[in-house]
């Protein structure tokens, strides 16, 4: 069982700097729709912001399997999944995230959503502004989260190996 949770610990890691560049990408992007007024760079806000939530989903349904044995199903599945992630499994492990943390990735959750089902033209400059000044923070608090719960499955990797 330890190999697993050393490669889930590894992948966490790896995609945490994955993450970052995406919120640089977002930022930047954000800057120059900024200086050039040309709504397109919207578009490529919209995008990594996307790409960002979508990444950090990807994390929750492989820790979802793996870790907790469980995805949810159904209608509101992305929601229930954020929400499991937040949610401490005793015996199994703590929670991932923060409930403070699983409320500001809701709204990058609900956008991800809209981006999927709306022309990009129709994107709300001023919404995705206020997702792209928050991001640093939200990618700090769920950076921080994501490396401490990668340092949990380390450690429970080197206890299976202890354990006869």
């Amino acid at each position: 069982m330890s190999d697993p949770l050393q490669k889930m610990a590894l992948r966490i890691r790896n995609e945490c700097d994955e993450l970052a560049r995406l919120v640089e990408r977002a930022r930047e992007a954000m800057a120059r729709a900024g200086e050039s007024s040309d709504d397109l760079y919207v578009d490529s806000v919209a995008l990594n912001l996307h790409g960002f939530y979508a990444g950090l989903e990807r994390l929750f349904e492989l820790i979802g399997s793996t870790v907790d044995g469980n995805i949810p199903r159904g209608e509101n599945w992305h929601q229930t999944l954020l929400e499991q992630m937040a949610t401490e499994i005793p015996s199994v492990r703590p929670a991932l995230i923060s409930e403070n943390t699983r409320q500001m990735l809701d709204e990058y959750r609900g956008f991800r959503h809209v981006v999927r089902n709306v022309y990009a033209f129709r994107l709300d400059p001023a919404k995705v502004r206020g997702l792209v000044e928050r991001i640093p923070a939200v990618f700090s608090r769920v950076h921080a989260e994501l490396l401490a719960f990668a340092d949990f499955m380390a450690q429970q990797a080197r206890e299976d190996r202890k354990d006869p």
